[in-house]
């Protein structure tokens, strides 16, 4: 990993600690609170994806950019799934999904990148809720 400055590193650790969600600039900005300026957070945004440790990404129900840590191993491999009411992301990681990569990996010769895509849903938890889209 380059160099952090001590905001980039908080920023990194903020965004570590919440790796199962999609944050938008203004919620990370409220998280980080006097950590780091707007500016900073926004040009750090720019470095740590440029650093391929976040994606940047729009929600799957409105124009909002988040940003998602995929910096862990278990980022790179997986499709995601995310909740389009609460934003929290999960790795799906079953032999079926597997399988689908690599079919279409040998069927059409596309390199899927697992890391970046994201099927989107409502989970359980907001499902429960009755929470409609």
């Amino acid at each position: 990993m380059a160099y952090m400055t001590s905001q980039r590193k908080a920023l990194y650790e903020l965004l570590e600690k919440h790796h199962d969600e999609s944050l938008s600039s203004d919620e990370i900005i409220e998280l980080m609170g006097e950590k780091a300026s707007r500016s900073a957070v926004y040009r750090n945004l720019a470095a740590l994806k440029k650093q391929g440790l976040i994606k940047e990404t729009m929600t799957g129900t409105s124009s909002k950019t988040v940003y998602r840590y995929v910096g862990s191993h278990e980022c790179i491999n997986h499709l995601h799934l995310e909740c389009s009411k609460c934003g929290k992301t999960y790795h799906l990681d079953t032999p079926a999904t597997n399988t689908l990569i690599k079919d279409v990996m040998q069927e059409s010769n596309f390199q899927v990148d697992s890391s970046s895509t994201v099927l989107y849903g409502i989970c359980e938890t907001c499902r429960k809720r009755k929470i409609s889209l």
